[in-house]
């Protein structure tokens, strides 16, 4: 787990999104929901999003809820932390996207967990923007925590141990 646990934590809401650099660390609870990690290894800065739906089909009111609209968000602020443009600087981790209210066979079209991880994989494509580490799927939720200083991510599920993606 996380090297210091004296470090600040950054709760990351759902539907928000968050940047610190070292020594804070952001950390999120997920289920159907994505988490996405993004970091500057060499300014020590990272971000986390809580991406809750894959589509915001035009809706500018609540950018961190979509998977379309909380990444270029989560960028941004990275750009502006590190005072400069992050192209080509930054990796990705991604956790959650479980199944979270199947109640018999889900059909991939109704599956929001899977949608999230399709959208928010095109989307870092489409970026190029590597990702190096997943724990995606299954059908119970996780803790996500980024540490900044190391790009380091850990997953722990309720009631099982930790491990680092």
């Amino acid at each position: 787990m996380p090297n210091d646990p004296a470090a600040p934590v950054v709760p990351v809401a759902i539907g928000r999104w968050a940047v610190a650099a070292a020594p804070a660390q952001l950390r999120t609870l997920l289920g159907s929901c994505v988490g996405v990690a993004l970091h500057d290894r060499a300014a020590k800065v990272g971000g986390l999003a809580h991406v809750v739906l894959p589509d915001s089909r035009g809706d500018v009111a609540h950018p961190g809820k979509y998977a379309d609209t909380a990444i270029p968000a989560l960028i941004a602020d990275i750009e502006r932390a590190i005072r400069g443009k992050a192209a080509g600087r930054l990796v990705a981790k991604l956790a959650g996207g479980a199944s979270m209210f199947q109640t018999g066979p889900d059909p991939p079209s109704r599956n929001i967990g899977r949608m999230n991880q399709e959208a928010v994989e095109a989307i870092l494509a489409a970026l190029r923007i590597p990702i190096l580490g997943r724990d995606l799927g299954g059908e119970g939720g996780r803790n996500m925590i980024l540490d900044p200083a190391t790009g380091r991510v850990w997953i722990r599920s309720p009631g099982g141990d930790g491990r680092e993606i």
